[in-house]
């Protein structure tokens, strides 16, 4: 089992493994709040890149073949200065995968890095040995392949680094990714394609005096654990891998992918000053209509593909998404089609033949140590806390003391109930990240298909995983 002494020493040692430009920063902010010492970026200045689409080394007649390497690479994030990554292909976010239903992907992952990784691809349905698991390491030169069958509908995905006590360091670092699943169903209804599709990842980071990744040492004593232990937050927050960015746009609609990518941080995203946000598919695909919302808020995890039409904004006008990306429109653009009032078939999942009870909570060792446990364990990679069958749809039952946006590897859900209510507006479509709030519990039915073997479950606040809320399922 994993032992709190052992985290504890995670942090202090990540400035150990790989340590050019990584600096361990031992100056505590507000409630996890990581400050930089370089003067933050002016906002609304930079443009916003979007990350290069990943290219096939050779494609056959049902699978396409891709290598992906992780390295080091010094790029400028802040203007002016340059930073040290952990990067697929050396880039932060790494390469976009277009990947289509039905055309298997086989991904040779070669580790050019100084420590271990696993690479998981968050909302696949993947067979076991290719899902990520976080004692499933590629060691340094090493190489594994990665196969993704993608009999999964449409949906925005995203892959990252997973590795056991060390996701969130590693993450931080830069080894995160898009992945955007496409299908007939999705490609009939005009929504909007090319220039007009725009994948918006946030993260959040802090910055050293030179440009380099701060990231907090939990070992200056429990004063400082305490800073951290809700999880660490950046002072800047960036899209796509930049601070702030402005993205010029014209009048007409857009598709906005929006990822939140970041360790601990949640989202409250608004258009300023007024807007609908059009909401046409959740983690793992379509919604069955659109659903008009004024405010969405995103977990770490969770993914919202929304629609703007900014033909009722005039020539000139900028708009504000969550103060964290502006948009200007600067010119006429082509009328949108009618937005469709059917959008994909959604099964409603009903009959379960099991019900479980998950509860995430924070609890303390004798040491006076805080733990954080999922039915009062710490994760054991020998122990499983469910054994569903393939098939079947289980209901789980999801308690919290805290913020714990709750990840499922493999299994598909549907929010059924929160607080004892409905599900809120933004709970709808299939999901596979949940946000359960303090002292709430949040009801899903889960379906288990795919594939049997192990899998797990766990909260996806990066620190929290890291000190062990995780558990093991294992699909019969």
């Amino acid at each position: 089992m994993t032992s709190r002494r052992r985290f504890l020493g995670l942090l202090a040692g990540a400035a150990v493994i790989g340590t050019t430009g990584f600096v361990v920063g031992s100056q505590a902010g507000n409630n996890g709040l990581l400050r930089s010492k370089r003067p933050l970026p002016q906002r609304f200045t930079v443009p916003l890149p979007i990350p290069q689409a990943a290219k096939p080394t050779r494609v056959d007649g049902t699978t396409e073949y891709y290598t992906l390497v992780q390295r080091t690479a010094d790029v400028e994030i802040l203007p002016g200065v340059r930073t040290r990554i952990w990067g697929y292909d050396g880039t932060f976010p790494g390469p976009t995968f277009h990947l289509r239903h039905g055309r298997q992907a086989v991904v040779e992952l070669r580790n050019e890095l100084d420590a271990p990784t696993s690479m998981h691809l968050h909302g696949g349905v993947t067979p076991p040995e290719s899902d990520g698991y976080p004692t499933d390491l590629v060691k340094p030169a090493a190489t594994k392949e990665y196969t993704y069958p993608m009999r999964q509908r449409a949906a925005t995905l995203w892959y990252h680094d997973h590795r056991m006590d060390y996701t969130a360091p590693q993450v931080w670092r830069g080894l995160a990714g898009l992945c955007l699943v496409s299908d007939a169903e999705e490609e009939n209804l005009g929504l909007p394609t090319g220039r007009y599709d725009v994948p918006l990842l946030l993260t959040d980071r802090a910055f050293d005096e030179d440009g380099s990744f701060l990231y907090p040492a939990l070992h200056h004593g429990p004063g400082v654990e305490k800073e951290y232990a809700n999880g660490v937050l950046g002072d800047v927050m960036l899209v796509n891998g930049v601070p702030w960015p402005v993205h010029e746009v014209e009048q007409t609609r857009y598709r906005f992918r929006i990822v939140n990518g970041s360790n601990a941080r949640r989202y409250d995203l608004a258009l300023e000053p007024g807007g609908d946000l059009i909401q046409i598919g959740s983690d793992a695909g379509l919604l069955d209509r659109p659903r008009k919302h004024r405010k969405l808020t995103v977990s770490p995890g969770e993914r919202f593909d929304v629609l703007v039409d900014f033909a009722g904004y005039p020539v000139g006008t900028e708009i504000t998404l969550g103060s964290l990306v502006r948009f200007k429109v600067v010119r006429p653009g082509p009328e949108s089609p009618p937005l469709p009032e059917k959008l994909a078939g959604l099964e409603r999942l009903g009959d379960p033949v099991a019900t479980r009870t998950f509860d995430f909570r924070t609890t303390m060792e004798h040491h006076g140590a805080r733990m954080w446990t999922i039915n009062g364990e710490m994760f054991d990679p020998a122990k499983s806390l469910a054994t569903p069958q393939l098939g079947t749809v289980e209901r789980w039952r999801l308690s919290s003391d805290f913020h714990h946006p709750v990840h499922l590897h493999l299994a598909h859900f549907q929010v059924v109930s929160r607080g004892g209510k409905g599900p809120a507006a933004q709970d709808v479509g299939w999901k596979d990240t949940v946000d359960v709030r303090p002292y709430e519990v949040v009801e899903v039915l889960a379906r288990f298909d795919g594939y049997r073997g192990r899998y797990m479950m766990h909260c996806h606040n990066l620190e929290h995983e890291d000190m062990a809320m995780m558990a093991n399922f294992f699909v019969g």
